[in-house]
Order: structure tokens, then sequence, then C-alpha cells
């Protein structure tokens, strides 16, 4: 009897995202996930041969470094980062234990901290949060190129 292949696996795998995944249980370091992203980059730029940007090269690893900050900050328990490259996008998911979302505070020029939220929404072309069954999921998308303008987000419209 011939072997069934599903249709999905005949395809390219030229038109598949590119995809990493991290588990982290709020005890590493966040440099460790700012390292572990800026590989995710660099391998998608040398084996997959996709350019990647060097302002989107430091954004995903400050975007990193904000969300997974505050997950730790404010949720009890695990994380999980996922990474996908797709489409000239970077998509980075940051999920956690805390139910409660995230706002941005007031500003103050006086205050010191808690710009986290600030910065990622600045630096991304599109940001959503939203509740899941447990705690909650940030999502966020970075251009792989530079924007012309030079916008930080790598905006090309």
């Amino acid at each position: 009897m011939a072997a069934v292949v599903p249709q999905d696996e005949c395809e390219s795998l030229a038109g598949r995202p590119i995809v990493s995944a991290m588990a982290l249980d709020g005890s590493e370091p966040i440099a460790g996930a700012r390292r572990t992203a800026r590989s995710f980059m660099t391998e998608v730029q040398a084996v997959h041969g996709i350019p990647v940007s060097d302002r989107a090269m430091c954004m995903v690893e400050l975007v990193v470094s904000e969300l997974v900050t505050n997950a730790y900050k404010y949720a009890p328990g695990p994380c999980l980062v996922d990474l996908e490259v797709r489409d000239g996008v970077v998509e980075i998911s940051v999920w956690d234990t805390d139910g409660q979302l995230p706002s941005v505070s007031p500003a103050d020029p006086g205050r010191i901290g808690q710009h986290g939220l600030e910065i990622a929404m600045a630096v991304c072309r599109s940001f959503e949060v939203r509740r899941e069954p447990v705690g909650k999921r940030v999502k966020v998308t970075i251009g792989l190129a530079d924007d012309p303008g030079g916008h930080p987000a790598g905006r090309l419209a």
C-alpha cells in the first residue's frame, strides 16, 4: 500500500514561515532570551537567505527583552516566546500566566522605568494583546527591511 503524503508536506518550503520557540520558567536571565532571538534572526539571514536589516535585528532584541521583562515582572510562572518570519516581517509572540492586560502609563517625564510597553508599541508595525484561556498573549510585528524614511518600525508605506 502506498504511503499517503498530506498535501501541505508536498508544498515548497520556500513559502512556509520560519519559526522558533522558547519556553522560559522565569529563572533564566533575560539576556538569554535576547541572545536566542538574535541567533534566530542571524540564522534567518545566513541559512535562509532572507535579508534582515541591522535595525530589525536590534528591534527584535529590544522588543523580546521588554516583553520578557514584563512577563517576569508581572506574571508568576513560565512564559513562552515564539518568533515567526513570514512575508517580510518577524512576528514576536509572548505568552504569560497573568490574565491582566497591560496598559501604557500616562506620560510623566519624571517616571523612571515602566516604559517597555511604550517602546514596543513605538518600534513595531503592529501590536496586539489578547486574553488566552490561561493568561495573555502579546503579539507584535517588526519589518525586516529598513524604511526609506527611517521609521524605527520599518514601515514601508
